[in-house]
């Protein structure tokens, strides 16, 4: 597969694309300049997504989490000019909606009704993670737009060359967003929960923004999730051990396989990612008279604290809410840090302090028919969510001076 870009002045040598079946075949340093200098143009403050490193994508594909038999089988995307790193894309070929935290479940169904075949399909984003960022990923003194339209021009091409439905782009930022809009994908939108750090100095701060009748209720679930004895550490960095990656893999496939039925993540994923990135980790462990009981992982940004995965062996009431929002509110204070993401859906995030924002999601389908009925959908789609992000904006518990 190949193509070709061009601009005014001197022309330049000519942008070839390929397709790289696994991150093993990139060389780490180049990926990451890529995915750093996109990060750095998105206007978030983010200088660092963790999680699209090089550290962790490729602890997805070695540990087998991530593979033809897991029904993510990795096409990478890479532009190259003259044997130089333009811009890569997280690709890969999907046989179900499984992982994506963007639902297109619906239709899949229609086409197969109608006697067609959604599947396989190619899903440009992070797998089993709705974070957002970049997924065009431009090198440092690249022309963005360019290596956009370079990229998903090579998708395109790779859309037809193994016989899938569509292309889904998910968890965009603002900017890739509009320009795969000006590419022709068609748009979608979605809403999360995120809390933001307007200058707190201690978690005490936070609280004296809240309404009184929202800051008495915090108080009060975090007396009772800590009142039977339990205690929490944060552990990160070089105090990660296998043992706390023991204790937590058991609380992840306790609460998992209740919760969903399959768990994406395997035990070999956590020590890849405690070895490689463990700077970027945050575990929230809590005890039980010596006994590790529940805990949440955290992937440590430049300026968020986003939060992934939550598990228990024990039932405490209100334990949820301090292991995986209070806690990660108070370490993202302690650290300076700008926002918490705590993952998708989960109106409950509202009453503690997390407020609604919009993410973003693009989508190439190849059938006419499909995509004028998929289009059709996404405006509807759009009104409501944009009703309900206005909605859950008027529940907040910050006192009115404050919002």
């Amino acid at each position: 597969m190949s193509g070709e870009t061009g601009c005014g002045g001197p022309a330049p040598a000519a942008l070839t694309v390929r397709v790289v079946p696994g991150l093993s075949g990139i060389p780490a340093a180049e990926w990451d300049r890529c995915a750093l200098s996109a990060e750095s143009l998105q206007g978030t403050g983010e200088t660092h997504n963790p999680f699209l490193t090089h550290a962790f994508l490729s602890a997805l594909e070695e540990s087998g989490c991530v593979s033809g038999r897991s029904g993510w089988l990795p096409l990478h995307v890479v532009a190259e000019r003259e044997g130089r790193l333009v811009g890569v894309a997280p690709c890969y070929l999907k046989s179900h909606s499984q992982g994506e935290y963007v639902f297109d479940h619906g239709w899949a169904d229609a086409y197969r009704r109608a006697g067609g075949e959604y599947y396989p399909k190619l899903q440009v984003s992070v797998p089993f993670t709705p974070v957002t960022g970049p997924r065009f990923l431009i090198a440092p003194g690249e022309a963005p737009q360019e290596g956009v339209a370079a990229l998903a021009a090579a998708l395109r091409a790779l859309r037809e060359e193994v016989k899938a439905s569509s292309i889904h782009v998910t968890f965009l930022p603002q900017t890739q967003w509009d320009e795969a809009g000006r590419l022709g994908f068609l748009q979608r939108i979605d809403q999360q929960f995120h809390w933001d750090n307007a200058g707190y100095a201690a978690f005490d701060d936070f609280l004296g923004a809240l309404a009184s009748r929202k800051r008495k209720a915090i108080r009060r679930e975090r007396r009772e999730a800590l009142a039977k004895g339990l205690s929490v550490e944060w552990v990160t960095g070089s105090d990660l051990t296998e043992a706390h990656w023991d204790a937590f893999y058991r609380f992840y496939m306790d609460t998992g396989s209740r919760k969903w039925g399959r768990p994406y993540l395997n035990r070999r994923f956590f020590s890849l990612i405690g070895e490689r990135m463990p700077e970027r980790i945050l575990l929230v462990m809590a005890r039980r008279e010596g006994r590790a009981v529940a805990g949440a992982l955290n992937l440590i940004g430049d300026a968020a604290l986003y939060g992934r995965n939550w598990g228990c062996i024990e039932d405490h009431p209100f334990l949820h809410f301090e292991i995986c929002y209070y806690q990660a509110i108070d370490f993202a204070i302690r650290r300076g840090l700008a926002r918490v993401e705590a993952g998708a859906q989960g109106e409950h995030k509202l009453a503690r302090g997390y407020r609604p924002v919009v993410t973003r999601s693009a989508h190439d389908v190849a059938d006419p028919g499909l995509r004028a009925a998929i289009a059709d959908y996404l405006r509807r789609e759009a009104g409501y969510v944009r009703e309900a992000v206005r909605e859950y904006e008027d529940e907040v518990p910050f006192r009115k001076s404050e919002t």
